[in-house]
């Protein structure tokens, strides 16, 4: 399955969901408060996305690296907003990748400025509290994994690719759930933390592949791979036959160490999985994250498109990609 010590995958996952989409993209008469204006000017929700301050790159579909405010004021009512409206049947499909990217920046930023994330918790309404203690639990687990010292000076040679829609996936897990006794919120939770929920699409320094990140060694164990490693369904299935065999029904912690040997990625996968348990309307939330990766120029955006077939400079993509760059007012996190 996954080894303990890929180095592609820890780097992405210690700089995974960090992009925040712009503070008023598509939220529009739905910001409550009016201090939200000045990160970025409201734009209609089914208008198209507003464009980048002066001076601010952008990327091919219109969008820039969300900033994350310093107020903890602003910042609290900016993560009510989105999660409401990430929850909302009344918002526009069009807009949810960049919300989702937006709350994606805000928890991966606040899991660094702890005195921010403590007053931010406190503003927040009880509701939205568990939330946000999930969220930097998971996210904080995954930087205890990640080696101390500056990040990779190279890029993967990855391909970002779309995910398959939200609905397929999650009749995948509840599938192979069903079938298993598997949880579909570890699944899920798996399959996020892997790959993007399929966002991902290479081979691990470790030679492991496909949605769920597998080595063909235990894709090959009799009773776990079947069908293609790289599809979304077989993989899925396959990640919950697996996780049987390490003893996940009794003890799914003991699953997820088969999965990766450290006890932090165990408590981040778990910390994702109550949180779908507990708010299943999470979900779309998580579909909508990107992909980030722990370089030495801070947590570097790779949006859909990305594509590299040998490991590239840091430096060199950035010339072509300035997009991808952390902003200042991010703290490069």
């Amino acid at each position: 399955m996954t080894a303990p010590h890929r180095r592609w995958f820890l780097l992405a996952l210690a700089g995974l969901p960090l992009l925040l989409i712009s503070a008023a993209v598509a939220l529009g008469p739905r910001l409550p408060n009016p201090a939200l204006a000045a990160v970025e000017p409201p734009s209609p929700p089914t208008a198209d996305p507003a464009p980048a301050k002066p001076g601010r790159p952008v990327a091919a579909d219109g969008r820039h690296y969300p900033l994350v405010p310093i107020d903890p004021q602003v910042v609290a009512d900016l993560l009510v907003s989105l999660e409401e409206a990430l929850r909302s049947a009344d918002t526009a499909a069009d807009s949810l990748p960049a919300l989702g990217h937006q709350h994606q920046v805000i928890m991966r930023v606040l899991a660094v400025r702890e005195a921010q994330a403590q007053e931010v918790r406190r503003l927040l309404p009880p509701r939205w509290q568990p939330v946000l203690d999930h969220h930097l639990g998971a996210r904080r687990a995954f930087l205890s994994m990640r080696r101390r010292g500056p990040g990779s000076a190279t890029l993967p040679a990855w391909r970002i690719v779309a995910p398959e829609p939200a609905e397929n996936l999650l009749r995948y897990y509840r599938r192979a759930a069903a079938a298993t006794g598997i949880d579909w919120e570890v699944l899920a939770a798996v399959n996020l933390v892997e790959t993007g929920m399929g966002r991902i699409d290479g081979v691990s320094v470790a030679d492991a592949r496909g949605p769920m990140q597998f080595l063909p060694t235990t894709w090959a164990q009799p009773g776990v791979g079947k069908g293609n490693i790289r599809d979304p369904h077989d993989a899925i299935h396959a990640a919950a036959r697996y996780l049987v065999r390490r003893g996940g029904l009794k003890d799914i912690r003991k699953g997820l160490w088969g999965y990766n040997n450290s006890d932090y990625y165990g408590k981040a996968v778990l910390h994702y999985a109550a949180l779908l348990r507990e708010d299943p309307a999470a979900y779309t939330g998580l579909y909508h994250w990107e992909i980030h990766f722990a370089s030495n120029a801070g947590d570097l955006w790779l949006p859909v498109g990305y594509a590299q077939t040998k490991p590239m400079p840091v430096a060199l993509f950035l010339q072509s990609s300035p997009v991808s760059a952390p902003p200042a007012v991010n703290g490069g996190s």
